[in-house]
């Protein structure tokens, strides 16, 4: 029924009850009929309370339901509309960080991104994101508390599978998880130093990327499992390639980086090179961008032990390497990867976002 058919609803209604309180009087002058007719229609009208109520309430839903203008955008088949504050270009939120590099990547820090925005924007497009994690030998303590604390904060609303690779599978701990998310659990050979597992981390998602992840999710999450999510990690580090400011080097200088300057390795940087040191607990990006970091990474960590040699942060120093002549489309702040422990709680960090697990590493690490 569209507006117009309401009204003569509304009319046809009124005819009926006009007709009912004022019958036809034919053997009256027309004056006296005329009088005869508006005396009876008051005295219905007085008696029949409920009509001009009951037209006034049809006439008005029809008008609020029927009407094309005040149809909604969603009943028109249209994009929602999108209501916030409008973005002042001489009024920046963040004054006491970088916000971009050089290479015009953002850099994101606390009131740096609306969250409404970018959540409406990749439900738009249906993103699915694949989050890694290793939990090898004793690692997979870490593993119920991460698990727990994603759920919570990681990309909630969105779509989300995690892949656990671990050597104990029967170890891996039973999270309940939230509509849209699922649990991967794949099997993989452990290694007798960590050193060496850490490094077949890239060869593990290299190979794992070109196998599955290209065809199960649009966006790789790469992240150590000895940490846990303590406020909110969403879509806004998505690229299609990101890295993360390693918390301990982000106010120094480049000459402070602990870059492997020996130019026998793959990972080699000189001095007076290097934009940032990111830390290999938390990276992603595109599946195909994740591919390209982690397999070029493992093959230079290949030649590297064909030559004798192993970079002195092992897969991190291949990383940064790759990093700066790669450069991320993302940069993380040290909101998302912090260690309070070592490093408390400074002013600049408005939030904590991904933060390490107090533990004893050469426990952990041990047999």
């Amino acid at each position: 029924m569209n507006l117009s058919l309401c009204k003569l609803a509304v009319l046809q209604q009124f005819s009926t009850e006009f007709s009912a309180a004022v019958p036809m009087v034919s053997s009256h002058p027309l004056r006296l009929q005329h009088q005869s007719v508006v005396g009876k229609l008051k005295c219905s009208l007085l008696h029949r309370g409920t009509l001009p109520l009951a037209i006034l309430i049809l006439v008005f839903f029809c008008y609020r339901f029927m009407s094309p203008s005040s149809q909604t955008l969603e009943d028109l088949g249209a994009e929602p509309r999108m209501v916030y504050l409008q973005p002042k270009v001489l009024s920046p939120i963040r004054k006491d960080v970088l916000v971009v590099t050089p290479w015009l990547a953002p850099i994101v820090w606390e009131g740096t991104f609306n969250i409404d925005i970018l959540n409406e924007q990749f439900r738009l497009q249906n993103t699915t994101i694949g989050l890694t994690v290793f939990a090898i030998k004793k690692y997979v303590v870490f593993l119920k508390l991460f698990l727990e604390t994603a759920e919570q904060h990681f990309m909630v609303g969105h779509q989300v599978t995690y892949y656990v690779f671990t050597d104990r599978p029967a170890d891996v701990p039973q999270v309940p998880l939230g509509a849209g998310r699922r649990l991967v659990v794949l099997t993989v050979h452990s290694h007798t130093r960590w050193q060496d597992v850490s490094m077949h981390r890239m060869d593990t998602i290299s190979r794992f990327s070109e196998q599955r992840f290209l065809r199960e999710v649009d966006y790789l999450v790469c992240a150590d499992v000895d940490m846990k999510f303590r406020d909110h990690v969403g879509v806004e580090i998505l690229a299609s390639l990101f890295g993360t400011l390693h918390p301990g080097f982000f106010q120094n200088s480049r000459e402070d980086f602990t870059y492997e300057r020996r130019p026998q390795s793959q990972a080699y940087i000189a001095w007076g090179e290097g934009d940032f040191y990111y830390m290999g607990a938390f990276f992603g990006g595109s599946v195909a961008e994740v591919l390209r970091l982690t397999k070029a990474c493992h093959e230079a960590m290949v030649a590297d032990k064909a030559n004798g040699i192993e970079a002195v942060w092992h897969d991190e120093s291949h990383l940064n390497k790759y990093l700066l002549y790669h450069k991320p489309t993302k940069v993380l702040s040290p909101e998302y990867l912090w260690d309070q422990q070592l490093l408390g709680w400074p002013a600049v960090m408005k939030k904590l976002r991904f933060v390490a697990v107090p533990k004893n590493h050469e426990a952990i690490r041990n047999p």
